[in-house]
């Protein structure tokens, strides 16, 4: 079975491919030729360069291929920005790359099976952010205060992010003859991935930054269960499907903090709780400056809009079901091997 990742490069398109070639498929490796190859050592790797932002460049690459190696079994679509300086960037790399490659791979007939896009759960937006309360017109205490986000909520993306992958999902849907499904999971972290890494160092420093007082439920996916989901969703789900993906469970705003604490032994812990509106100055200063400059800063007006949401629960039942996803890395367990792998590669 031969299969092509894209954004292999990346987080969690190098655990893809690891775990392709643990399965024994023949494995392409997309990415460009700028791209860093430092998780992508192992030899059995094919690596096939794409330019996703060039239509014409695209079309004689896959052609190429097609010519020389034939068709693909599956294709996981893992390439894309999390961080860009405008929307129109995102949407020139999310949406227009995505769809420009599903549609070449449709006409150059190289793919006989499915095409997987991770997307995320982003794309829904804030709709669940209200209160739900009981009988007697308390608010629910816990998980409960929310409603969990589902598949079939409308989305209405608070950010350029997600409106550029809704765009790719979107598009998805009007390329005749595609047999595809959707992956759209909650915040994903383990060895590798930098983000969260910051709010690791940050505990390591002893300093703990939250936003906002109302109180905040979050979601996590460690990368290997995302991984497990992808494969899954290769010969399972139905095409055309979305589905939301987390480790199903929910945490308080202090969880992820306090696993860090206790993983790296860090004894004491100053917890800092800012107003929204302070995040919202920081973000939009740096968003300004982001304008100007075109340097990235990791505090802007997508952040913002991601930490101010309150609810990310979401319905993991469909995924269940549909695609046998069951996730095995509960936040405690995934906190423990990243920690571990942040401290032997010296990041910590």
């Amino acid at each position: 079975m031969k299969i092509l990742i894209t954004g292999a490069s990346g987080f969690v398109g190098s655990f893809l491919v690891e775990h392709a070639l643990e399965q024994g498929f023949e494995v392409w490796a997309g990415m460009r030729s700028s791209s860093s190859r430092q998780y992508l050592q192992d030899e059995r790797i094919h690596f096939l360069e794409l330019d996703l932002g060039n239509e014409d460049t695209l079309d004689r690459q896959l052609a190429a291929h097609r010519a020389e190696h034939g068709a693909f079994d599956h294709v996981i679509h893992a390439a894309g920005a999390t961080k860009a300086p405008s929307k129109e960037a995102f949407v020139r790399t999310n949406t227009k790359g995505t769809l420009r490659l599903a549609r070449l791979l449709v006409k150059h007939e190289l793919l006989t099976g499915r095409f997987v896009f991770v997307s995320t759960l982003s794309v829904l937006g804030a709709p669940r952010e209200k209160a739900r309360k009981d009988a007697d017109g308390r608010t629910l205490p816990g998980a409960e205060r929310y409603q969990p986000l589902s598949a079939n909520d409308t989305p209405q993306p608070n950010t350029a992010y997600g409106l550029s992958k809704l765009l790719a999902e979107e598009g998805l849907a009007s390329i005749e003859g595609l047999d595809y499904v959707i992956l759209r999971p909650t915040g994903v972290y383990g060895p590798r991935e930098r983000d969260y890494f910051i709010m690791a160092d940050s505990i390591k420093k002893h300093i703990d930054f939250a936003v906002g007082y109302t109180p905040q439920i979050i979601t996590f996916i460690y990368v290997r269960d995302l991984v497990d989901a992808c494969f899954l969703a290769l010969t399972r789900g139905k095409s055309g499907s979305a589905y939301l993906l987390s480790d199903g469970n929910d945490y308080s705003s202090r969880a992820f903090s306090d696993l860090l604490q206790r993983e790296m032994g860090v004894r004491h812990v100053l917890h800092i709780t800012a107003p929204v509106w302070v995040l919202h100055a920081i973000c939009r200063i740096n968003s300004l400056l982001i304008a100007a400059t075109g340097k990235m800063s990791p505090l802007n007006m997508d952040k913002f809009n991601i930490l101010r949401q309150r609810n990310w629960r979401c319905d993991i039942a469909p995924a269940r079901e549909e695609l046998g996803y069951q996730p095995q890395w509960p936040l405690e367990r995934g906190v423990k091997e990243t920690i571990a792998w942040y401290q032997s590669e010296g990041w910590l």
